[in-house]
């Protein structure tokens, strides 16, 4: 297949490009950065442009990851309108591009959408309540998913929206709580938590996010959205009590609670598991072991 990887040389972008090109798919990334590997085609890429963006995908791909994304909370609750143009803005001019050559978009959502959703268990077919929103990210990833599912019902443009749990792994972004307890344990410095550390995610390994985005290329995901959620509901305590143990008993603090914060949901995988006969494999203590162990060789 041919195909386009928008954001392919970020974090999970990244490792989607690595399947892909491990299946013999004819790849390209679109980025304004570099890819992490020299074997694979790069356009520069400006997703705030119309113009440019509809001329760069002018290409007869079969399928667009979008998985460019501004996603550090923190950064978002700073910069909600920037977040705005990356997250909202930037999905609508790609989505410009698919309408008007064809093809199939694969969207990076996120299990933060069901901070909208009334239970604690939520599925694909959960009702999400706008005026449950308390966050910009939040708001911006389900305006996306509404503006996609708004124009395959006008226009017949096909999708695939995938909503992630919490990713962590190799080449993960700064600011996740993962990276941040690596980090600092790396200096011997305590862990800090915010609030009680009960709040919990089903944290995702990158690896198991990547192959659940391979599986989505399959026909029987066109049109659909689905849940790609780590194995287990993980609290923030046990991940930084792994991860203290990991490096020989780091102390933890516990701060005030961060605003807007996703408390948790416990999002179903049924869905994928039994179309796209997909489900994740790593667990917390392997999956931090393996981060641990590229940080510390791209850290020396």
């Amino acid at each position: 297949m041919k195909i386009a990887v928008i954001g392919g040389s970020g974090f999970i972008g990244s490792h989607v490009v690595d399947k892909l090109l491990e299946a013999k798919h004819d790849v390209t990334v679109f980025d304004i950065m570099r890819p992490h590997r020299d074997d694979v085609r790069h356009i520069f890429f400006d997703l705030f442009d119309l113009h440019k963006v509809v001329i760069a995908l002018a290409g007869n791909y079969d399928a667009y990851f979008l998985l460019a994304a501004m996603a550090n909370v923190n950064d978002i609750q700073k910069n909600p309108l920037e977040a705005a143009l990356v997250n909202f803005q930037g999905t609508v001019n790609v989505l410009e591009a698919v309408r008007r050559y064809g093809g199939r978009l694969i969207f990076a959502s996120t299990v933060w959408v069901y901070m909208l959703a009334e239970n604690e268990d939520v599925s694909e077919a959960s009702p999400l309540l706008v005026q449950n929103v308390n966050h910009p990210y939040t708001a911006s990833k389900v305006a996306a998913e509404l503006y996609i599912q708004s124009y395959n019902k006008l226009y017949g443009t096909d999708f695939t929206i995938l909503r992630y749990g919490i990713p962590y792994g190799p080449r993960g972004r700064e600011g996740t709580v993962i990276t941040n307890f690596v980090k600092r344990a790396m200096r011997n410095e305590p862990l800090i938590i915010h609030g009680d550390g009960s709040q919990y995610r089903n944290f995702i390994y990158v690896e198991d996010i990547a192959e659940g985005n391979m599986a989505a290329l399959q026909d029987v995901a066109k049109n659909n959205i689905y849940n790609l959620e780590g194995m287990r509901p993980i609290t923030i305590k046990e991940v930084a009590q792994t991860v203290s143990r990991i490096f020989g008993g780091i102390p933890v603090e516990f701060k005030e609670t961060r605003a807007g914060d996703f408390v948790g949901r416990k999002a179903s995988n049924e869905k994928a598991l039994r179309e796209l006969k997909w489900k994740p494999r790593v667990d917390l203590e392997e999956g931090v072991r393996r981060y641990v162990e590229w940080y510390k060789t791209v850290n020396k």
